[in-house]
């Protein structure tokens, strides 16, 4: 087996990951995820949530296992990582499809994400006017700091943070979250998509952020549609954590 490993900062991850590996597996480590994929590995493990995504981002097709990335990921506990490596060298894994999103502006693709698309002003504490659309049907307008539509890896993160529900893996809907909104009285919403956000003020600069990465300035009215197109593969073994953990 090759095995590729994007680490993180925490050094002594790396350490079990390499000593549970031991000679059993050809191993590419590299905080680069591009450089672990070009070297073709059958599975990738990786270290907190930033490999994850960096991954994303390098348009990863193998088997990932995250570690300590999470409950959203249902990602294996660095306390556990000497049994999930033995599991996944003796074949003891499977595997499961989560949902990427998608998202263009004004027609043009710019961007990916595992777990959020989120519209925010550049500057804090500053708050902008966001029009949130389902097949050109208005679903609400409201001012507020942000937008978030978060898939379900990505309800149990930010969007769980700004008030909006945890929704249930293959449920395949968004939720679609208003952070600090400016009226007391703003719901969130559970909707199909494909969602469509604009900017509906020409006040404070607006960014489109793919999960943890600014993708581009947005400016008024143009339209970003956000929908699931493509899917990640996670690994899950006995030791992983399951996504409704606390």
């Amino acid at each position: 087996m090759r095995v590729g490993v994007v680490p993180s900062a925490d050094g002594d991850s790396i350490e079990k990951i390499d000593a549970a590996l031991g000679d059993d597996a050809e191993r590419t480590v590299s905080e680069d995820a591009r450089t672990v994929l070009d070297a073709n590995p059958t599975v990738v493990v990786a270290v907190g949530e930033r490999a994850v995504t960096d991954l994303v981002r390098a348009d990863a097709s193998v088997p990932i296992l995250p570690v300590d990335a999470g409950p959203g990921l249902e990602s294996v506990p660095p306390t556990d990582i000497e049994p999930a490596i033995a599991d996944l060298l003796a074949g003891k894994w499977t595997t499961t499809g989560r949902p990427l999103l998608s998202a263009t502006v004004d027609g043009e693709y710019v961007a990916d994400a595992l777990f959020e698309m989120t519209l925010v002003t550049s500057e804090p504490a500053r708050i902008s006017e966001y029009s949130v659309n389902v097949e050109d049907e208005r679903v609400s307008q409201f001012r507020a700091d942000a937008v978030v539509v978060a898939t379900p890896t990505g309800s149990l993160g930010y969007a769980r943070d700004a008030g909006g529900p945890v929704v249930e893996q293959g449920a395949g809907v968004v939720s679609v979250v208003p952070v600090a909104p400016f009226a007391i009285h703003v719901d969130d919403w559970i909707l199909r998509g494909p969602v469509t956000l604009a900017v509906e003020r020409d006040e404070d600069a607006v960014e489109l952020l793919a999960d943890d990465q600014s993708v581009r300035p947005v400016e008024p009215h143009e339209p970003v549609e956000i929908t699931f197109d493509g899917v990640l593969e996670l690994v899950s073994v006995e030791s992983s954590r399951r996504f409704f953990a606390e």
